[in-house]
């Protein structure tokens, strides 16, 4: 739990509060690998579940390329487990961080945000493997023919799912960001609507970054934040700082 106080911290102290952070999230992740590791077949099979399923008829596995991209894939498979193992603790070593800087009143909010921000991290997590991986990789791979056939190594699938994973579980944040603004005064619901075009050119830009080069993917990323901006819309006007004019009304 943060300490509530107000006493102005010394850059030093900063630092050192930081240094001290970063060590725990550090342990926290490598405590997360190594649990993983052991399971990282299991896990890689997990994942690659979707792709497999999607797969055209008569081609039912991925393949590897190199001697060792089966070893470096199970690595990465298992960090990345890792850090999702690890995100409550990444999380809230965030939000402890930030909090000492704010104000008595809004510290209060502190463990509600730190629980949706894990719960918000991981349904993007568990909405990219359920719905984009299956839909995206069936349109993806609709393109193979007789004279067509997908040859998928194992490294190029793990790249794009670890894209889609973690863009999706940040993504996912957006409300609760947007709720964290209007809460403590910075941005209010009016302005939210305002740049409410400016966020959806924003949405297609980001998708395009991020997902794999077809409008299919890009949508399946561009229509779910759309939809983020418009649910931390709501949460801005019906949690948003009032202003004091309208406090005393």
């Amino acid at each position: 739990m943060p300490e509530q106080d107000d006493v102005v911290m010394p850059l030093t102290s900063h630092l050192a509060e930081l240094r001290r952070r970063l060590i725990i999230c550090c342990i926290s992740i490598a405590a997360g690998f190594l649990i993983s590791y052991a399971f990282s077949e299991d896990i890689f099979r997990f994942l690659a579940r979707p792709i497999i399923l999607a797969l055209p008829p008569g081609t039912t596995s991925l393949v590897f390329i190199g001697v060792l991209e089966p070893f470096l894939t199970y690595l990465k498979v298992s960090m990345l487990a890792g850090i999702i193992l690890a995100s409550p603790v990444l999380i809230y070593h965030i939000w402890a961080f930030i909090a000492p800087g704010l104000y008595k009143e809004e510290q209060k909010w502190f463990w509600p945000i730190v629980a949706f921000s894990t719960i918000f991290f991981l349904f993007g997590i568990f909405f990219a493997y359920m719905a984009v991986f299956p839909l995206g990789f069936k349109y993806l791979l609709s393109f193979a023919n007789e004279e067509l056939q997908p040859t998928l190594s194992i490294a190029i699938y793990f790249s794009i799912a670890t894209k889609l994973i973690v863009a999706f579980g940040i993504v996912f944040e957006l409300p609760l960001f947007m709720f964290f603004l209007a809460r403590f005064g910075i941005v209010d619901a009016r302005r939210f609507s305002h740049y409410r075009r400016y966020a959806i050119v924003l949405a297609v830009i980001i998708a395009a970054v991020l997902t794999p080069p077809d409008i299919f993917s890009q949508l399946m990323m561009a229509g779910p934040i759309i939809l983020l901006y418009e649910i931390g819309v709501i949460a801005a006007k019906i949690f948003g700082k009032k202003k004091r004019n309208e406090e005393d009304t």
